[in-house]
């Protein structure tokens, strides 16, 4: 038995004794209202995938949450490279990331329910979330690009593009892998918060808060359990696609 296998197989055990603790509160509490166990969570998840409403659910959610991420990403990614190559810019979009930063998503989602419909919260917000963690991923590895190397660029007269893919694209991408990481689970957790304020239409966000009235404690577990699977098939999906662009270390 190899190390992978061993580790597989700790972490198999992990998760069966934290299903077990789960098991047992729920035992404990005799109150599926208060604390569904792991079977009434199952039986509730499947018994929603088999209906059209699950995906549909599923679908809207993914397309607007991940629209807003990759919206974040392209804009996050352009506007870095900007400021990093036109120092002013810098200084004149510090006050408004900060205040993205610091501003809190329900104050966000409110003032987006007065301005537009419920169907654009998820996306407004995704993108909020995410910008300026690329934003300053992409400025910090720009700043961290080997200074002899962009000498020996300007030496040897590389073109743009050039220093682009062999000089900045190796410096940033680490950092903008780890930032992409955390994003996507932060754009999923975000977005169907303010789906469940602001209730649109066939969105998981409406399921939990339909799940909350009804007091469905099984189906608000089952769609967590979408949730976080929808986020991490996400990153493994993302993160694919740009180790495609940047497999690792090579030569210029």
């Amino acid at each position: 038995m190899n190390v992978l296998q061993k580790k597989s197989i700790r972490k198999c055990m992990i998760i069966a004794g934290w299903l077990l603790v789960w098991q047992a509160a729920s035992v404990y509490m005799d109150n599926p209202i208060l604390l569904a166990g792991p079977a009434e969570t199952f039986g509730a998840l499947l018994r929603d995938t088999a209906g059209m409403a699950f995906w549909q659910a599923v679908g809207t959610s993914a397309a607007r949450i991940l629209g807003g991420f990759l919206l974040a990403f392209f804009c996050g990614v352009l506007l870095g490279a900007l400021a990093e190559r036109f120092p002013l810019l810098g200084e004149i979009l510090e006050p408004l990331f900060s205040l993205i930063k610091t501003v809190p998503v329900a104050s966000v989602v409110i003032l987006l329910l007065i301005w537009t419909s419920s169907a654009c919260l998820s996306t407004a917000v995704s993108f909020m979330i995410v910008l300026p963690l690329i934003y300053f991923s992409v400025r910090t590895g720009i700043r961290g690009t080997d200074q002899k190397l962009l000498e020996m660029s300007r030496v040897f007269r590389f073109s743009l593009p050039k220093r682009i893919w062999y000089l900045y694209r190796p410096a940033v991408m680490p950092y903008l892998a780890g930032s992409c990481r955390t994003a996507l689970g932060m754009s999923w957790k975000s977005g169907v918060a303010a789906e469940v304020i602001g209730v649109p239409a066939h969105t998981i966000g409406e399921r939990l808060y339909m799940a909350k009235i009804y007091l469905e404690t099984g189906d608000l577990f089952a769609w967590t359990a979408v949730i976080l699977l929808a986020g991490l098939i996400s990153e493994r999906l993302f993160l694919g696609l740009l180790r495609l662009i940047y497999p690792g270390r090579e030569n210029p």
